[in-house]
């Protein structure tokens, strides 16, 4: 059985756990990280020496990096649809995963990590502030692509492109400052909540 070395509450477990459920992958979870065993135990570091959740191990074969994780098992396990074989399909969905991870990494920090928790070193006032208008460019960006695609981020179907993606626009919706309103990616997120591993997973009180 696959087994998640992770957190539940964590962003980037969450998107392993999300692609499992869509693909009926039974796993095994186990709780690492903020809040339970620390991933400075020499035990994790065995397993993945990077030090960061999640790891997933499978048939004995050790991954790390949530994407890597969710592009592994949405291969082994799933469908032309949810992840294409076409080089150029498969493309449009891997620039939104990179998008998710890279794109908003950072400004999430500020506008979450600084603005929502108060956490050092992000709780710079000046890099909140930065963080919130850089989030609201990127999910800006978000709302055009979707008025001229959509309801999903390459189109009529779900892939794993939606996987991280669907993770930042909870957070977005989540975020406590004035933001605009985004009416593509409010139905963007309300097409997402169709999904029960989404609401599971994603929107379940968790930002």
């Amino acid at each position: 059985m696959l087994r998640i070395l992770g957190r539940a509450n964590s962003f980037n477990v969450r998107k392993v756990l999300w692609v499992c459920d869509e693909l009926n992958i039974p796993y095994r979870r186990e709780d690492w990280g903020r809040g339970f065993r620390p991933t400075t135990d020499a035990e994790f570091l065995r397993i993945n020496p990077i030090g960061l959740v999640p790891a997933a191990i499978d048939d004995g074969e050790v991954l790390r990096e949530s994407n890597t994780i969710v592009r592994y098992l949405a291969t082994k396990h799933g469908t032309d649809i949810i992840y294409p074989k076409d080089p150029l399909r498969r493309a449009r969905v891997e620039q939104w995963m990179d998008w998710a991870n890279y794109e908003t990494s950072i400004s999430l920090r500020g506008a979450f990590l600084g603005g929502m928790l108060n956490e050092p070193p992000w709780n710079n006032p000046w890099f909140v502030e930065q963080g919130r208008r850089q989030i609201t460019k990127e999910v800006g960006q978000l709302e055009e692509h979707l008025c001229c695609v959509g309801p999903h981020v390459t189109g009529d179907d779900f892939t794993i492109g939606d996987i991280p993606t669907g993770l930042v626009v909870n957070r977005w919706f989540n975020l406590n400052f004035d933001k605009p309103e985004y009416p593509s990616v409010s139905r963007y997120y309300e097409t997402l909540s169709t999904r029960p591993a989404f609401m599971r997973h994603v929107r379940n009180g968790l930002p």
